[in-house]
């Protein structure tokens, strides 16, 4: 079970007692955004590497931790290096 601060608790019981409403357009707005994912992490090609048996077994421990398939996992770690969002050290 997932622990919860405070400030967490207050917004998830405001949040249970109805307080809150959805966004104007929130549907189209939803559409639209998944539309631009399904667009960015469109999977047309193959890629194999090889990589050590520890390398591999890190990233399935942090696949893991994350709530992720692994392979998805590498996926969006090199779009983001390819995107110049992720940087060595980072």
């Amino acid at each position: 079970m997932i622990k919860l601060d405070a400030d967490e608790k207050e917004l998830r019981e405001s949040v249970e007692r109805g307080e809150w409403t959805p966004a104007a357009g929130g549907k189209r707005e939803k559409s639209r955004y998944a539309q631009y994912a399904k667009a960015t992490f469109r999977k047309d090609r193959r890629l194999n590497i090889r990589i050590s048996s520890k390398d591999l077994e890190a990233i399935q421990k942090r696949a893991l931790a994350e709530g992720l398939p692994y392979q998805t996992l590498i996926a969006s770690l090199l779009h983001k290096y390819a995107a110049g969002r992720l940087k060595e050290g980072s």
